[in-house]
């Protein structure tokens, strides 16, 4: 394990990371097996399925690619990024800004309900897992609970990932999960889903250095996508879904 002595304007805190390797721990906390519940959520896509606007794999595809580009790399990505240096400060006031930008910024009840879930999913995994970690009482002050890229950015900093890599981790989480949820609402077969994943995982990097160049700058952050915001409102009420997003 690592450990880092971090002075605040009240108190030192000694942050102790785990000794895990990079690599490792990327793929654990970017894993379908991690007990957050993002299996559950679709974030729109079944909605578009249901309106007709998916129907097939190139269709998935452009979809995921947009979301990719217009709304992680410009939102989520940033803010788990500027987040994480947050965490490594122990600086509340930032991770309270950040905190008020993501949930100010989820345009449906579902899309806030799901946030929170997944934020607070991580916290009692990160519990369980590190339950003297300092950090942890910093996170409780969050809430109604940390919004998931909070949340996401504190597991990569206990787990002694630096930003871009957690911000990779949280990346491929996104993909993947996506992915999943067209393979079962479209739906796709198998080797479709492993060709959107061929396809779009080379463009991660980039939207994650896109994601890192603007962490400082709240300003340019945005998750305008009022195609998704009504599709999730109609969804909401959608006679029959798999999924609670």
């Amino acid at each position: 394990m690592g450990t880092t002595v971090m002075p605040t304007a009240m108190r030192t805190i000694t942050i102790t990371r785990m000794g895990i390797d990079p690599q490792l721990a990327m793929m654990w906390l970017a894993s379908p097996a991690l007990p957050v519940g993002g299996f559950s959520y679709s974030e729109g896509l079944e909605a578009a399925v249901d309106a007709g606007l998916i129907a097939d794999e190139a269709q998935a595809m452009a979809w995921l690619r947009g979301q990719l580009q217009l709304t992680l790399a410009r939102s989520e990505l940033p803010a788990a990024c500027a987040a994480h240096a947050a965490w490594d400060g122990a600086d509340f006031d930032r991770l309270q800004t950040i905190q008020t930008w993501v949930l100010a910024t989820r345009e449906t009840a579902e899309l806030r309900l799901q946030t929170e879930q997944m934020g607070r999913s991580m916290l009692q995994w990160l519990r369980a897992l590190q339950p003297a970690h300092p950090l942890l009482p910093l996170a409780a002050r969050l809430q109604p609970a940390p919004a998931w890229p909070l949340a996401f950015a504190l597991g990569g900093h206990a787990l002694g990932l630096n930003a871009e890599q957690t911000a990779q981790a949280l990346a491929f989480s996104w993909l993947e999960n996506q992915v999943q949820a067209a393979m079962r609402v479209v739906p796709l077969g198998q080797s479709a889903g492993q060709r959107m994943l061929a396809a779009l995982l080379p463009e991660l990097p980039d939207l994650v250095q896109q994601a890192r160049k603007l962490q400082d700058r709240m300003d340019d952050w945005q998750s305008f996508s009022p195609l998704l915001a009504i599709l999730s409102s109609r969804h909401e009420t959608q006679y029959s879904r798999l999924f609670r997003s």
